[in-house]
């Protein structure tokens, strides 16, 4: 006798999504007719509206100086890259069949950027040769765009790429901070931007990323501030003002559960909600802001959910041995002693229920 197979649930429609009848629409159209449509499964589905209104978003909160690029190595989608080309206001790659994409899309040379410490020299000619900006990872790598650019009569577009003493604090990577293989030291970049300005190279200016993948906005204030401030000593060592700083970007995109900013669709997202269990924290000292929600984002969320119960999750029970602590720190103990007085202030008609390890709750 067979067991019938169980489809897996899919969970809810995803924030910024619509929805017929517990089915997802995408651009207005639902699913399963656009997986009849394609023949078979499984497919991606792009929603052209979409994407334009996510540039808006972001152009609309951004100061007006500030241009926008996409970074081709999210979704080098040719149809997708034709998309957004009228949108942005360049694009960075990070190959040479990157660079004959982005140019496909109808960006032109002069706004794309070819960042990388692992440029061969057919890549840095071709650059050469479009006329795309090269951000510069090394003087080795500076040495061999001069010599392939000798006698040829075209000038280099070049940004120098600066490995920061900073980082981004919470950040899922960081890029600065350290011995990094992504640009030359802060204490070197000055003198190798110098050093193309006298070779007649057409300098374009800094590119400075310090991490990514942070759901922290206070953080990505002060990775930002530091940057401009690196960027502005550097310059006037070197005694020219650039004329562009590519500031990076070190937005997160939130991807599972706890790791979500909060969004305005969680208002009424569940109407007449019982239970929420929300994440507070992670386990250890480098998982708090910025990796997921913390105390004060947690409460927040519950006066937008607005559910009967609230259970706060992921705050860290228990002391890893590796850590080798002798006692709980304040990291794994405290969250819940916070998001509890929080959610007294932010929600104080939700039922907040806090878990001893081991403990059940019975609704």
């Amino acid at each position: 006798m067979s067991t019938p197979a169980r489809t897996k649930a899919m969970g809810p429609i995803p924030p910024a999504f619509t929805g017929e009848g517990g089915m997802l629409l995408i651009g207005g159209i639902g699913a399963a007719a656009l997986a009849e449509e394609a023949g078979e499964t499984p497919l991606f589905v792009y929603d052209a509206a979409m994407l334009s209104a996510r540039v808006a978003s972001l152009r609309a909160v951004l100061p007006a100086r500030c241009d926008i690029h996409y970074a081709m190595k999210a979704n080098p989608f040719a149809p997708l890259l034709r998309h957004l080309a009228p949108l942005v206001d360049g694009l960075d790659i990070a190959s040479s069949g990157e660079m004959e994409q982005a140019l496909a899309a109808g960006i032109g040379p002069e706004h794309i950027s070819f960042a990388g410490p692992g440029k061969r020299d057919a890549e840095l000619r071709a650059a050469l040769d479009h006329g795309v900006t090269v951000h510069l990872e090394s003087e080795g790598e500076a040495r061999r765009l001069l010599a392939i650019a000798d006698g040829t009569g075209v000038t280099p577009r070049v940004a120098v790429r600066v490995n920061p003493d900073f980082d981004l604090k919470g950040s899922g990577m960081r890029m600065g901070g350290g011995a990094k293989p992504f640009g030359v030291d802060a204490d070197r970049a000055a003198p190798l931007a110098r050093a193309m300005i006298d070779a007649g190279c057409d300098w374009r200016g800094w590119h400075i990323f310090a991490g990514s993948q942070s759901l922290d906005g206070a953080a990505i204030i002060a990775m930002q501030a530091a940057t401009v401030a690196l960027a502005a000593s550097l310059s006037e060592t070197v005694g020219s003002a650039p004329p562009l700083v590519n500031l990076g970007g070190g937005f997160g995109i939130p991807y599972f559960p706890g790791d979500t900013a909060l969004f305005p669709e969680m208002d009424g997202l569940v109407p007449e909600l019982d239970l929420a269990l929300i994440p507070i924290w992670g386990w250890g000292p480098t998982l708090g802001r910025g990796a997921h929600m913390d105390p004060e984002q947690g409460a927040e969320a519950l006066a937008l959910l607005r559910p009967r119960i609230a259970v706060p999750i992921h705050w860290g029970t228990y002391a890893p041995v590796h850590l080798g602590l002798r006692r709980q720190p304040a990291f794994l103990a405290e969250p819940q002693a916070t998001f509890v007085e929080a959610a007294a202030r932010e929600a104080p008609g939700v039922d907040v229920r806090v878990l001893a390890p081991g403990e059940a709750l019975e609704l």
